[in-house]
């Protein structure tokens, strides 16, 4: 049995594409997930699985909540080892790496994508791409940023969430 991490993008904000936690728990259990707890309310999932394909994973929630809740959501399924490696391999030093963002992508970005992009500078955003996560530092806060993950998504044509410090932190503790 594997563990996992689903990470759903952009529900329960501003009140659009609300989802209770206590109906999320019990949809995905009745879809075969096991052990299924939640964390806050922005989609935050653990779980175990048989299964070993993430992306089997990604759609198979993802069509459970289209059908049960009416709309579609970006779903992004990583094993307990890939966000840990996410977390242990920020690159900034310990006092930025817990104010940061981890901008976790669904799928391996393409070099050139990646030297394009990280060309670019910003007052106050400091940011590195990997291959599998965008670490983002923002000096001013994240309020006031210009660089966030719709930013990235056009850029780099990926589906992506970000998800801050604590949170990272807080979804490996629960999922052991």
């Amino acid at each position: 049995m594997k563990i996992y991490i689903a990470l759903l993008r952009g529900i329960n904000v501003g009140g659009h594409k609300k989802i209770p936690m206590a109906d999320l728990r019990e949809l995905l259990t009745k879809s075969g997930l096991i052990n299924v707890k939640t964390y806050i309310q922005s989609g935050n999932v653990i779980f175990q699985s048989k299964e070993l394909d993430s992306k089997v994973l990604e759609n198979k929630i993802q069509k459970a909540i289209l059908s049960h809740f009416g709309f579609d959501v970006p779903v992004l399924v990583k094993s307990k080892n890939e966000i840990e490696s996410i977390l242990n391999n920020c690159p900034f030093p310990e006092e930025k790496k817990m104010n940061s963002y981890f901008i976790i992508l669904n799928e391996a970005l393409e070099k050139d994508l990646i030297n394009e992009t990280s060309q670019l500078k910003f007052p106050n955003e400091a940011f590195v791409i990997t291959k599998n996560c965008i670490y983002i530092f923002y000096t001013l806060g994240a309020g006031k940023a210009k660089l966030g993950v719709n930013w990235f998504e056009r850029k780099l044509k990926i589906t992506a969430t970000a998800r801050n410090y604590k949170t990272m932190v807080k979804l490996l503790s629960l999922s052991s």
